[in-house]
């Protein structure tokens, strides 16, 4: 299974300034804002830790997801959520051919940790030999930082913070790992796998 982002996080939902003040940077200086190219970048690189970790988009985009058999013949759980739209539904050959199918032929089943694709009747199109199927939609909590859920928005904003502390570090072990707090923050929106279980 290959997951892909269609877009980016658009900077105006990054929360540079929310980031400065926690980092208590000064205001009302010439270089104010000096900073908020790196600070973006940091925050991009929690967020996709965070994300990572818990399975959750934070910010509403397109993603793709692309397998070579579905999960079930009538279902298929979709790997991040929560998922409000799904916008297309291919199969590809080994060739390449695609064949583009009505994204209305199928229902999106909403759950907070284990969305669901499932096919009004029957199945869900064939997968050809040797071929893909993909699967465009929509993820994210909403477009916007303030459709973060609290818990979340803080941890990537502890994150973030702990990026910048350990910035410039040789060793850049401490600084791949989870800042202090931030584990307990994100736990209930972590998805427990089964043995087994296939995406």
């Amino acid at each position: 299974m290959i997951l892909q982002e269609l877009n980016d996080i658009p900077s105006a939902a990054i929360p540079v300034v929310e980031l400065g003040r926690q980092l208590s940077m000064g205001t009302g200086f010439a270089d104010e804002g000096s900073q908020n190219e790196f600070l973006e970048a940091l925050l991009r690189a929690a967020i996709a830790q965070i994300e990572a970790r818990t399975g959750k988009a934070l910010i509403a985009r397109g993603f793709a997801m692309e397998l070579t058999d579905w999960r079930d013949p009538g279902c298929q759980t979709l790997p991040i959520a929560p998922v409000s739209a799904v916008t297309a539904l291919i199969t590809r050959d080994r060739q390449g051919n695609a064949t583009q199918h009505d994204p209305s032929s199928v229902v999106l089943v909403a759950d907070a940790m284990r969305p669901q694709l499932q096919a009004r009747t029957g199945a869900l199109p064939p997968i050809p030999w040797q071929g893909v199927g993909r699967i465009e939609f929509i993820a994210g909590f909403g477009p916007g930082w303030n459709d973060v859920p609290a818990d979340l928005a803080q941890a990537v904003l502890m994150q973030a913070a702990h990026l910048y502390e350990h910035r410039g570090m040789a060793d850049a072990t401490a600084a791949q790992g989870l800042a202090p707090g931030v584990g307990a923050l994100i736990a209930r929106w972590r998805v427990v796998r089964l043995i087994g279980e296939r995406p």
